[in-house]
């Protein structure tokens, strides 16, 4: 899952919601700069040399989204690993205390260079204390369920946050349900019916149901954090969000983290530092490569995290890759993409991550 509450999938896209499958990863949830406008080549540039040059700066975002993606999946590896020894509890907690203090400097000179120090407004800190609250209980609960069931089955589950977003923006936000939303809903439900059932054949008992459930149960608290970046997205900066979201999950799990957040020894501290590198690299990398290329090239990409948390939990947990979770992940991403892609009669506007105003 995301350590920001980075979106990956359905995001907010100038004003107006707008999703597009994976459950991970975008932008890492956050906005990001506008594009600047295209050089014009040199007058006596030759038209094939303008061309390769075009070429390969077209390919580097693209490259760099998914070394973004990679480190995202690599980081639930990791925190996989730090969660079987410290607890799903204490690894959110040292992972946030990690990322705020990684994040304060870039912070500390974004707030004194635009507002001068001081802290956002009360309203806005609401937003961010609300969505750090969500934050909290869904990264707990998605570690906690990974301990019991494979990475490539999480990531899969993951995947269905975008549509249940899109079912909250219509409760919440007023906007309208399309019918290909509703058809792309039921087949992605029908997908985590048979990663359900693989799971459950493979992981019967009780551990198995835990780690099911508390997947999904993060899936829609995640659903929830999606929907509140609309507002978020127009009134701070992705450092903003960032430092905030690590820290104030640090502050909420604080009382509890007294009894269940023991301190880590040298190899869990190891564990838990790199797993904050990672989530902070992609973050950066991701939000790079969203401002220099169009969504509807990277949003795609997103679905390669279900590849690399495939590799990553064969790799480092002997997780076997079944029929049963390949043929769950074909329909949730095809339920996905049918549900976000837009008919021939609502524009041709591309939904998910771009560029926003406002940074």
């Amino acid at each position: 899952m995301p350590f920001f509450g980075e979106t990956n999938g359905a995001v907010f896209v100038s004003g107006q919601f707008a999703a597009a499958g994976g459950g991970r990863y975008g932008a890492g949830g956050m906005t990001v700069s506008p594009p600047s406008a295209p050089v014009s080549p040199a007058p006596h540039s030759s038209p094939l040399a303008s061309g390769a040059r075009s070429s390969v700066g077209g390919m580097l975002p693209v490259l760099v989204a998914m070394t973004g993606l990679a480190c995202f999946s690599v980081m639930d590896g990791v925190m996989k690993a730090a969660a079987i020894v410290l607890g799903a509890f204490a690894t959110i907690f040292w992972r946030s205390v990690i990322g705020s203090m990684l994040m304060a400097p870039w912070w500390a000179r974004e707030t004194v260079r635009k507002r001068g120090g001081r802290l956002p407004p009360r309203a806005i800190m609401g937003l961010h204390v609300l969505r750090a609250g969500l934050t909290a209980g869904m990264s707990t609960l998605y570690f906690d369920g990974v301990v019991r069931m494979p990475l490539a089955q999480a990531m899969a589950l993951s995947f269905v946050a975008p549509l249940i977003a899109l079912y909250l923006a219509a409760l919440t936000l007023g906007e309208r349900l399309r019918p290909r939303a509703v058809v792309g809903s039921l087949v992605a439900l029908a997908g985590v019916g048979v990663i359900a059932a693989d799971e459950l054949g493979h992981a019967p008992g009780g551990d198995g149901w835990r780690g099911l459930i508390e997947i999904l149960v993060s899936a829609v608290l995640y659903a929830f954090t999606l929907v509140l970046q609309r507002r978020q997205a127009q009134v701070a900066t992705p450092v903003e969000v960032a430092f905030f979201q690590s820290i104030l999950v640090a502050l909420i799990l604080l009382p509890l983290a007294l009894v269940w957040a023991p301190w880590p020894a040298p190899f869990a501290w190891g564990l838990v530092a790199l797993g904050a590198v990672l989530a902070v690299a992609s973050m950066m990398l991701l939000a790079w490569a969203y401002a220099r290329a169009e969504a509807q090239v990277l949003v795609p990409l997103e679905y390669t995290a279900f590849i690399w948390a495939a590799l990553v939990g064969w790799l480092a947990f002997a997780e076997p890759l079944t029929r049963g979770t390949l043929g769950g992940v074909v329909l949730i991403v095809a339920g996905c993409v049918f549900a976000t892609r837009r008919g021939s009669g609502e524009g041709t506007k591309a939904p998910g991550p771009t560029a926003l105003e406002g940074m």
